[in-house]
């Protein structure tokens, strides 16, 4: 009895720690990241196209450039996000990794948090070099503190969903046209708060008009965040 004990109590220590687990898979992706540059140059590509593109097409003045620029920002990010997310989940299933991820004796929640933190990375890597290009480009102060924490929450929203689906649409055939199905409806909600919120800060409106916004973000992001760690374990299953 008390070597059946002492054998139970090893096995539990030697499980890694979760946030030591979560730690690693972070680790594994950025490492993995930094060696290829695959993800990160197609997102920062793909963002550098929309922008130009609607520079070029949009031939407005100065105050209509501003108003159109919270969308065509979003618009940006969205997309930039969708080919990341889906290029990140689709590397790991080529490569047989998510099914390591999974047969490791680690907790499930780890593995989401660690690749939406992985993926929150990059997409806030482009975000940092997209943000300085549009404001030279547009003519438009982007670098607000009030501005900067909107794209910080909206960003968390929309990777907490997207991570989640993403690991669902890696398992089908047709995973590059189902990810995109599944995620915009989902996350039309915090796009449309970070549109508005974004719009009326750049209006230089009131923080009464934009903090109901916010709140629905912080909220939207909280939730999202609760439903996808409990879920992804049912999502991940075959």
């Amino acid at each position: 009895m008390a070597h059946d004990i002492k054998a139970a109590s090893q096995t539990v220590t030697s499980r890694p720690s979760y946030l030591r687990s979560l730690g690693a898979i972070v680790w594994k992706d950025l490492a993995a990241e930094l060696r290829s540059r695959e993800l990160l140059s197609s997102m920062l590509v793909f963002a550098m196209l929309v922008i130009l593109i609607f520079n070029f097409a949009l031939e407005l003045n100065a105050n209509e450039r501003a108003n159109v620029s919270a969308g065509v920002l979003w618009v940006t990010f969205a997309f930039a996000g969708t080919l990341g997310l889906n290029r990140s989940m689709a590397v790991e299933k080529d490569r047989g990794c998510l099914d390591g991820l999974l047969l490791a004796p680690v907790d499930r929640s780890a593995i989401y948090f660690g690749k939406m933190i992985a993926n929150l990375a990059f997409m806030l890597m482009v975000e940092a070099i997209v943000l300085p290009i549009y404001s030279i480009l547009y003519n438009v102060n982007l670098f607000q503190p009030v501005l900067l924490a909107i794209i910080l929450l909206g960003s968390v929203g929309y990777v907490a969903v997207g991570t989640l689906l993403a690991s669902m649409a890696v398992q089908a055939r047709t995973r590059d046209v189902l990810l995109p199905i599944l995620l915009f409806p989902v996350v039309l909600p915090i796009l449309i708060s970070a549109v508005k919120a974004s719009g009326k800060i750049l209006a230089a409106e009131a923080m009464n008009d934009i903090w109901p916004f916010i709140n629905l973000l912080i909220s939207y992001d909280m939730i999202f965040i609760a439903v996808a760690m409990i879920v992804f374990d049912f999502v991940v299953e075959e």
